[in-house]
């Protein structure tokens, strides 16, 4: 008996080392029955697994069967394999000959021969469910001992069962990362649809109407504008309003990278093409095939680097550093760039020709300054933006601060007043953002009413004028209602408002 157990132990670790080689379920099933097949003296065997439905079960890998095995289906409690799936126990059949149950639809045995064949069959089972059944089919002896035969092919069914979960666990992972891809592709589209660039102003506007003319082409899109008014912004909106929305839009900073890197940067190189060349690398162009290619800071790319990108946009075709392979990309260009592409023309360090290949469908971004009524809107939106981040509960920008912000000329654009509001965020300390949080850029003794060298009595004063315009903005301009809020009579309020020379006619 000692040698018999060592033999099915040895056969045991013969399977597990089969169905740990590969992930096909396929592929393991079959070795596995192989395996039994020289090792374990089966005369035929099959694996079956239910379908999605649990409606039938399907053989997924066979052996020792005359005939195809591929298109045989059972219903649950029919035959020997039926009742097996249905009931979740082991079946032991000794003689098939006097099983009634035994249909021998797969032909195993000759009932013509003198030849007596054994049937066992085992469930595979996941916490009292069901996956699936083992069948075999053995010389009949009359001295075998099936108990024993019953436990060993459990123990291969418990094999073959790991093998299903580890194949479900990574399937499961696969559709989460697949859902999860889903989530995400769509929280871009909705981050960056147009419909979120924030202004309402007559120039946006106008920037809105191009940017549904231009989205659902594959037109070559140049945006303009100074630094800081939101290109690539404007970029990933066209990207994400288009047919090639599903796919990747790569972002490359043209003046961030070096002119001796521009070429493998862009088309990539091959496995040993230079020195540290370690491995194949795509380049953008390729990374972003299918999609689209923003580059930005066009203008600041090298003469050297403008001939290999107008081949590019010409030929639609790329070469790795160190390649032979002509690789075709089908890529949609945006280009981006705040210089003055037609005076470096003329200084000779923008090729013309590469220009007008840019220059198909211009799109002019308008500064902060020209749009003095979105800066409002936009500061609004950076204020509950930082709130959350910083975990604070700002409600609002103080009157002063507004008058503040909208007199400031915003060389920097929209990415300077979101600078200014994360930075008043951070120093606010009573849910009201106050012209004092703002940056010393923009706390000029014109803006903000303050002295080079203030007095106390000046700096109380400027406080107390601000704390009073705020709870008028508070009331609607109802200055009854104010002093009651400032713990004061109407009468001081008055005389503090003829004071201070506030407008109250603005607040109502």
């Amino acid at each position: 008996m000692s040698r018999l157990l060592a033999e099915k132990f040895s056969i045991l670790v013969k399977i597990n080392k089969a169905v740990s080689r590969t992930l096909d379920l396929n592929v393991s099933f079959a070795d596995t029955l192989h395996i039994l097949r020289d090792s374990y003296d089966v005369k035929s065997g099959a694996v079956f697994l239910f379908d999605e439905g649990k409606k039938y079960l399907r053989i997924v890998a066979s052996v020792g069967y005359g005939l195809n095995t591929s298109k045989i289906k059972y219903k649950p409690g029919k035959g020997l394999t039926g009742r097996i799936a249905m009931s979740g126990k082991p079946v032991i059949v000794p003689e098939v000959s006097k099983e009634p149950k035994f249909l021998n639809r797969l032909s195993s045995w000759d009932p013509n021969s003198n030849e007596e064949q054994s049937f066992i069959g085992v469930p595979i089972v996941s916490e009292y469910s069901t996956l699936g059944v083992l069948v075999v089919t053995l010389k009949y002896e009359k001295d075998r001992n099936y108990t024993v035969e019953k436990q060993f092919l459990t123990l291969v069914a418990s094999a073959l069962l790991q093998q299903l979960m580890l194949r479900k666990e990574i399937e499961d992972e696969r559709q989460k990362l697949k859902s999860e891809n889903i989530v995400l592709k769509h929280k871009l589209q909705q981050e960056h649809s147009f419909k979120n660039i924030i202004g309402n102003s007559n120039a946006m506007r106008e920037v809105y109407e191009r940017i549904l003319q231009v989205s659902g082409s594959n037109t070559t899109v140049l945006i303009r504008g100074e630094s800081g008014t939101g290109k690539e912004l404007i970029a990933r909106a066209i990207h994400y309003n288009s047919q090639r929305a599903e796919n990747s839009i790569v972002s490359v900073n043209c003046a961030a990278i070096p002119e001796n890197l521009i070429e493998s940067e862009f088309f990539g190189y091959e496995k040993g093409a230079f020195t540290g060349a370690y491995a194949q690398k795509k380049g953008r162009f390729e990374m972003a095939h299918g999609g689209t290619i923003f580059l930005d800071e066009i203008g600041d790319l090298t003469l050297m680097a403008q001939v290999k990108l107008l081949r590019v946009l010409q030929e639609k075709e790329i070469e790795r550093v160190g390649g032979t392979k002509t690789i075709k990309v089908d890529v949609r260009v945006i280009a981006a760039t705040n210089a003055d592409l037609e005076g470096l023309i003329k200084e000779g360090r923008f090729r013309e020709d590469l220009f007008y290949r840019l220059n198909v469908f211009t799109l002019h971004i308008p500064p902060l300054r020209e749009r003095k009524t979105d800066i409002l809107l936009l500061a609004d939106h950076f204020m509950l933006k930082y709130s959350r981040q910083l975990k604070k509960s700002i409600r609002r920008i103080s009157t002063p601060a507004i008058d503040m912000l909208m007199g400031y000329h915003w060389p920097g654009n929209v990415r300077e007043l979101e600078n200014c509001i994360e930075h008043a965020a951070l120093l606010c300390t009573d849910n009201v953002i106050h012209s004092y949080n703002l940056p010393p850029s923009l706390q000029t003794a014109e803006s903000s009413g303050t002295l080079k060298f203030v007095s106390l009595k000046d700096a109380v004063s400027n406080y107390e004028k601000e704390l009073i315009q705020d709870m008028l903005k508070t009331t609607g301009g109802n200055k009854v209602k104010a002093a009651r809020l400032l713990k004061t009579t109407e009468r001081i309020l008055g005389y503090k408002v003829k004071k201070y020379g506030i407008d109250i006619s603005r607040f109502k």
